[in-house]
């Protein structure tokens, strides 16, 4: 009898089948995406393997109608968050895409991936990470980086950024506080801190042309949500109990 994580990387893997087979093959998705569970299943939250799942099933969107190479944005999609548990616990210090590298060589060796393919694959899990001074510099590593990033914003990434700020014991907003001394993993870091510091920023900085359409959509989404939760957060005085929205 299958195991539920078993039961769960197998339904993924089907649902990957309306869109034909698997860029890498059933058996080698598989192995990655067991691999992918086991790091990040410990993350949950934002950062569990259903964010890996829905970043790969972006990026290969945005791959299909870029005519990128689909076994590389699949590999490095599944394997591209395998160091998180690193950043988080350092706080911050250690960069989960330069750690994610450098666990995913010895994966892709010991799977025989060729040296061509894992240097591939490797820029685009260390190019992912929003703030990193390693530049994507291929088709492949951009559409990750925009595929990561668009799971960030829209209702998922407010979703995911209230998940996180409850991992980091957070408060839900950051009435009366200056956020620009704010710090990150701390008690101010909240979903609201997130989106003036971070995400509001994200749709300019897209790479493709379907990244930026979609995240068009979503940051729009966004700014609705956070309008309205400082607007309840500090009250409105214009709004009366018999008209409130």
């Amino acid at each position: 009898m299958s195991s539920p994580s078993a039961d769960h990387r197998q339904a993924c893997l089907s649902a990957g089948q309306l869109q034909g087979e698997p860029p890498l093959g059933r058996e080698l998705t598989e192995r990655l995406l067991a691999i992918s569970h086991e790091y990040c299943q410990a993350e949950g939250g934002c950062h569990g393997p259903d964010h890996t799942e829905r970043v790969h099933n972006l990026a290969l969107h945005i791959g299909r109608l870029m005519n990128a190479r689909l076994d590389i944005l699949s590999a490095a999609a599944l394997l591209h968050d395998i160091g998180r548990s690193q950043e988080m616990l350092s706080q911050g210090k250690i960069c989960h895409a330069a750690k994610g590298a450098e666990m995913s060589r010895a994966i892709l060796t010991d799977l025989e991936f060729s040296p061509e393919m894992q240097a591939a694959i490797l820029h685009c899990i260390e190019a992912h990470r929003y703030r990193n001074n390693k530049a994507p510099e291929t088709l492949e590593a951009r559409i990750l980086f925009d595929a990561d990033k668009l799971d960030s914003i829209g209702a998922i990434g407010i979703g995911r950024a209230f998940l996180f700020a409850g991992q980091v014991g957070a408060r839900l907003h950051n009435q009366g506080v200056d956020v620009a001394k704010t710090s990150s993993y701390s008690v101010d870091d909240t979903a609201y801190r997130e989106f003036l510091v971070k995400l509001c920023k994200i749709k300019d900085k897209m790479l493709t042309p379907e990244g930026k359409r979609l995240a068009a959509e979503r940051h729009e989404f966004m700014e609705l949500f956070f309008k309205r939760l400082d607007k309840e957060i500090h009250g409105s005085p214009q709004n009366h109990a018999g008209n409130a929205q």
